[in-house]
Parts: structure tokens; C-alpha cells; sequence
């Protein structure tokens, strides 16, 4: 997975003449605070050089992440075709664009986020997006959210690994108020970001909601560390993604973890892939979620054509009518 054409351009743009030295030293800072869940009262995204190493080391990888669990969402919930918007924690945008790829219907967007740097470059970015009517919100999140209004859905992708566990609990049950639709949650795919995730989960079923994905259930969750539900998706890195991470793979596997849930019915599931399924000479292993609240190991055998020819197709994450 890559970024959008007209997003990639506007890096690009924003990024030019930018020393290397500086974005690489930025980079690293912005990547230790992040793999540490460094709570310190600062924002991660803070100043305008943080924000340009974001954009240019980390926003290709948190767009597939958050672009990947949309596209779960949406695939069970086939009504969901969201006109608003409201991401919270929004960075430079970054959930705004893999909304609008996903759904080009979106027609308006609120935007909150507390760094005026990463509202600066948001904004720039976002200038070559046509027809959605966009507005950020700086300042405290709580009381930028006391003014929104709800949205059809609700994001927040890579926040909750930044509060603690009181504040985590108020903004899910305000975003919950504000969700008209669905609201989708991503967390990095750690242990950490799953317990996380979990708290969420139960959360939000004590308020009614219903779990589109990536569960295929509303039971508790059958999975104990130091197991623990996660996926990955393989993002393109562009020549400065690989210059600024002095790296020299042309691509980089984001691991994540996700949740969405609904006020309306999800449609009727299966199973949920649980980790990259297992080849051999005659047939294909999968660890499967169960609609039934189960974690279970299925075999699909080279002799049973049809059921191979579906698992075949199958890749970490997806969805499987066994």
C-alpha cells in the first residue's frame, strides 16, 4: 500500500529543501518516543520539524494502517457510507485522507488536534483535497469536543497509547456520544496497543455498541498474553521515506491493531484470519476467530478444491466464510 497520488505530491512540496541531517535526528526522536509511549505532558508532534519527520518517516505507515482497518469496517458494514467525519488526534491528516480514499463521498471533516504544527502542515496538505469542507480544532481535546457536533464516523487512530487509563475511558465514551455511525480505533499492534484495544472493546459493548471488526463476535475476548490479536500490512517507502529511516528495503510491514464499532446491525461474518496463513505441500493452515467467541486452527486441504481455492486468496487480517 502506498499514499495517495495527490498526498504524496504535497509531501513532496512541503518536504523540499528540507537538510536530511536534521529530518533523520528529528526522526529518530519522534520514532523513541513513540516505541517507548513516552507520557511526559509534551505532544509527540511537537514543532514543525517533528511534524515534517512524521509526515516524511511515519504517516505512509499509519495511512495503511488506518486505511486497512476502514476497509474491514466497511467490508462488514455495507451500509456505511459516511458524508462527515470527525478524527480526534488528527496529526497533519492522515486519517482524513484514508477516510476520503475510501469513501469519496465524504463531503465535510472536523479535525481535532492540539499541535498548531501539525494543524499548520495538516492544513497545507489537505489544500489538495477538493469537495470535502474541512475544519480543524486546536487546543484541549475535551474542549474542542464539547463543540463538535456528531459524525457519521468517528476516528482515532494511534492516541489512546498516549493518555492514561481515566482520560483513555472519558474520550471513548464522549466519542462513542459523538458517533453517528461507526468509530474506528487504531492502535500500534503490541501487546500494549491490544490491552488497550480490549478496554475499548468492553467499554463500548456496556454502551450498546456492536462490534463490526476485526471481531467476528461480542464475546470476551478468547486470546491471553503472550498471545495477542494484531495484523500488518506492507507499506511502499518512497526515496525519502527510505533516506530519512537510512533504510534500503523499498517497504516496511506497519503492525496494528484495530477496532469498529456500530450503532447499526453488523452484517452476518465469519471468521477472522489471525496471523499469515501457513502454506504447504497439501494445504493451507489458518488461526481463525470464531463467530462462536472460539480461536481455532483450520486446515484447508489441496484435495478439497473449492475450500482451498478461498484460503488460498486469504492473507493476515481478512475476513473468511468457512
Amino acid at each position: 500500500m502506498e499514499l495517495p497520488a495527490q498526498l504524496r505530491s504535497a509531501i513532496d512540496r512541503e518536504l523540499e529543501g528540507l537538510s536530511l541531517s536534521y529530518l533523520r535526528a528529528a526522526s529518530d526522536r519522534l520514532t523513541a518516543r513513540y516505541r517507548a509511549e513516552t507520557r511526559d505532558g509534551r505532544l509527540h508532534l511537537d514543532g514543525l520539524l517533528a511534524v515534517k519527520a512524521y509526515v516524511a518517516a511515519r504517516m505512509p505507515a499509519t495511512y495503511a494502517a488506518i486505511r486497512s482497518a476502514l476497509e474491514a469496517t466497511g467490508g462488514q458494514l455495507s451500509g456505511l457510507a459516511p458524508a462527515t467525519l470527525l478524527d480526534v488526534g488528527a496529526g497533519p491528516g492522515t486519517a482524513l485522507w484514508a477516510v476520503r480514499d475510501c469513501w469519496p463521498e465524504l463531503q465535510s471533516a472536523v479535525l481535532v488536534e492540539a499541535s498548531e504544527s501539525a494543524n499548520h502542515i495538516g492544513s497545507a496538505l489537505a489544500r489538495q483535497m477538493s469537495g470535502v469542507n474541512i475544519r480543524w480544532e486546536g487546543g484541549d481535546a475535551a474542549i474542542a469536543l464539547a463543540r463538535c457536533k456528531p459524525a457519521d464516523l468517528v476516528t482515532l487512530a494511534y492516541v489512546l497509547d498516549e493518555l492514561e487509563p481515566a482520560p483513555r475511558t472519558a474520550l471513548v465514551d464522549r466519542l462513542w456520544q459523538l458517533t453517528g455511525q461507526a468509530l474506528v480505533i487504531v492502535e500500534p499492534g503490541t501487546p500494549a496497543g491490544w490491552s488497550r484495544i480490549i478496554a475499548a472493546r468492553q467499554q463500548l459493548i456496556q454502551l450498546g455498541a456492536a462490534i463490526a471488526a476485526p471481531c467476528p463476535h461480542q464475546f470476551t475476548c478468547p486470546l491471553a498474553l503472550p498471545d495477542w490479536c494484531h495484523f500488518s500490512r506492507r507499506v511502499a517507502r518512497s526515496k525519502l521515506h527510505r533516506l530519512t529511516k537510512s533504510g534500503d528495503a523499498p517497504f516496511e510491514d506497519e503492525k496494528f491493531i484495530y477496532l469498529a464499532a456500530a450503532r447499526a446491525v453488523v452484517d452476518a461474518r465469519g471468521s477472522r484470519v489471525l496471523a499469515p496463513p501457513r502454506h504447504s505441500k497439501i494445504g493451507i493452515d489458518l488461526k481463525l476467530c470464531q463467530p462462536g467467541g472460539t480461536v481455532s486452527q483450520t486446515f484447508a486441504p489441496k484435495r478439497e478444491t473449492g475450500r482451498y481455492r478461498i484460503a488460498k486468496r486469504l492473507d493476515w487480517g481478512d475476513a473468511f466464510e468457512s
